[in-house]
């Protein structure tokens, strides 16, 4: 199948991750050690089929680390992690923590609270900015950002909401209705009304861009939307898209705040896959210099151990007392807040924010020294330890190179790296915070064989395409 055929239901199989039909999967299924085809074959016969996950690619035995390993010993340098895995896989301080947490207070029922809890709420409001001191708990990404949705109508008054093209906020269907990812609404029928999209902030295929701040016109597009439209309440939006690295400019997001205060809309700002030290700041919005109204946190807040989330909004906000907002049976889980509080406890002690940036000085170094050696790559960006290589089939056009993307995919996997495909063509790399130089160099020493391989089949199949440079 080719990365661009469409889903059952309609829309595109190469947006958000890599796709997992065809022949290069079951090519990599067949040569799996027989224990690992068995599982796979039993996974398949009881869990319900789905888009991007289903085949699996392994079975796991183990994860430590930065390394996941695979019942047959083979192991990986995850670079994916599912974004959950600020800290690595299984953290001696988070496990210690929850264990601790299990042995003492394992579950809260609603109408309760708990120490735990009220520090977890409590740090959190002292990492937010300004007044960003209330706080909510959910058991995931995707309710946090329907509780949001919820409080922004109720302040607002308005029920309308802008969002982002390609965009991933969740895969519940309030959450799909704000997405702009048109695989995950394939097939839905009717979702949450009242959603407006306008594009993207794309600084490499985007139109018109020539530089820095050059990107301001796509924040024009939402006092458009805003003003043809009218009864609009919140906009919501990842300060940088996650799974195809999309940084925008600080000018971008420093408009994006005035059109919001000027036409009184809320600003949601979805960090639920890159907050706690992913961009080298607590909070990516951070290097934007701007202050939302609502964020939304989740995957990594559980320490790649339990599933957790939260909502932070303004003190200002806290009106809703008639309404249930969440109301989820772990509102206020006591392990998850303990997950919560042992990441940010090591995130600290180990001085991760500062390791990030000065790792990300050697990403974008040794990733873009990478450019000159494979004419794959169309562009590198990144930022913190979010980096992305844009594969494309010539460079004046810009053309995405989906198959080699894949074909680059399974090469790493099979000398040991795992990262996510976004868009059908972006290699996208987040590593655990914890990675140690050397991993991040041997990782690149991979990206850099596998990339070559893949050239040299493809220069062997046409000639006049992709000649490689020896570096």
């Amino acid at each position: 199948m080719s990365r661009h055929a469409s889903l059952p239901g309609g829309g595109l199989a190469d947006t958000e991750g890599d796709i997992n039909l065809g022949e290069a999967r079951q090519r990599w299924w067949a040569a799996q050690s027989e224990p690992v085809r068995e599982g796979l074959a039993e996974d398949g016969r009881y869990f319900l089929h789905q888009a991007l996950s289903t085949p699996c690619l392994d079975l796991l035995a183990g994860a430590q680390g930065t390394v996941l390993t695979s019942v047959s010993g083979k192991q990986y340098l995850d670079f994916h992690g599912n974004s959950v895995h600020q800290l690595g896989h299984g953290h001696p301080s988070v496990v210690a923590r929850v264990q601790q947490q299990l042995a003492d207070l394992p579950f809260a029922p609603r109408r309760y609270t708990h120490p735990v809890a009220i520090e977890c709420a409590r740090t959190l409001a002292e990492l937010a900015p300004g007044d960003l001191n209330r706080v909510l708990f959910a058991p995931g990404g995707s309710e946090a950002v329907g509780i949001a949705l919820k409080l922004a109508r109720f302040i607002t008054g308005n029920s309308k909401v802008v969002s982002l093209w390609d965009a991933f906020h969740g895969a519940s269907l309030d959450a799909i209705s704000v997405g702009g990812e048109a695989c995950f609404r394939a097939g839905m029928g009717p979702l949450m009304a009242g959603v407006e999209r306008i594009p993207p902030p794309t600084r490499y295929r985007g139109v018109w861009y020539r530089g820095e701040g050059e990107d301001l016109h796509y924040a024009d597009y939402l006092e458009y939307v805003i003003e043809k439209e009218g009864g609009i309440g919140a906009f919501i939006a990842e300060p940088i898209r996650n799974t195809d690295v999309q940084v925008p400019s600080r000018a971008y997001w420093q408009r994006i705040r005035e059109i919001c205060d000027r036409h009184k809309v809320l600003l949601i700002v979805d960090e639920i896959p890159n907050a706690l030290g992913r961009t080298g700041h607590w909070f990516s919005f951070e290097q934007f210099g701007i202050e939302p109204d609502i964020i939304c946190l989740g995957k990594g807040l559980g320490g790649g151990v339990v599933p957790f989330a939260a909502l932070i909004t303004r003190d200002r906000f806290n009106q809703a007392a008639a309404i249930s907002l969440g109301h989820y049976t772990h509102e206020k889980s006591p392990i998850g807040c303990a997950a919560a509080l042992a990441t940010i406890a090591v995130i600290r002690e180990e001085g991760l924010l500062a390791k990030v940036r000065d790792d990300a000085l050697f990403m974008e170094r040794e990733l873009t020294a990478l450019i000159d050696c494979h004419p794959l790559i169309g562009q590198v960006r990144g930022t913190g330890l979010l980096w992305a290589l844009d594969l494309v089939e010539d460079h004046q056009s810009r053309t995405r190179a989906s198959q080699a993307a894949e074909q680059v995919l399974y090469r790493c996997l099979a000398l040991g790296l795992s990262f996510k495909v976004s868009q059908g063509n972006v290699i996208q790399l987040s590593p655990p915070l914890t990675v140690s130089r050397a991993e991040l160099a041997h990782a690149i020493v991979i990206l850099d064989l596998a990339l070559g391989q893949v050239e040299a089949s493809l220069e062997q199949e046409n000639p006049h395409v992709c000649q490689t440079t020896v570096c």
